[in-house]
């Protein structure tokens, strides 16, 4: 963004929170994440253990659930960024994101860590 300021060009940061797309669907990563496990060294998969996975696809889970599927406020937010005369710097879409990310931005890394 600073660096297209020097030729004049403009640039909005439009930070969404979790939305339901196929990016973020749960079939499909769990299968890539499972295919990538299954390639893993038995050394590695030892080190994390079983049970690392299995937590890691529960808590995967229960955060699709989450997920917004009101893709409008993402959209809202690149309109908005596009034909405005003077669009903001950051957008942030979502209530994750006004609620929990930007809060958080301003936190020192090591308390954001444990959070």
């Amino acid at each position: 963004r600073l660096e297209m300021h020097s030729f004049g060009v403009k640039v909005s940061v439009i930070e969404p929170g979790y939305f339901k797309t196929m990016i973020t669907n749960t079939k499909i990563l769990e299968n890539n994440f499972l295919s990538i496990w299954e390639k893993l060294p038995e050394e590695t998969k030892a080190s994390y253990g079983e049970n690392y996975l299995k937590e890691f696809l529960a808590t995967f889970r229960k955060m699709q659930k989450k997920y917004n599927s009101n893709l409008t406020l993402v959209t809202d937010c690149m309109e908005h960024a596009l034909t405005s005369r003077y669009p903001r710097t950051r957008y942030s879409a979502g209530w994750d994101a006004k609620l929990l990310y930007i809060p958080l931005s301003y936190l020192p890394s090591a308390l954001t860590d444990v959070i």
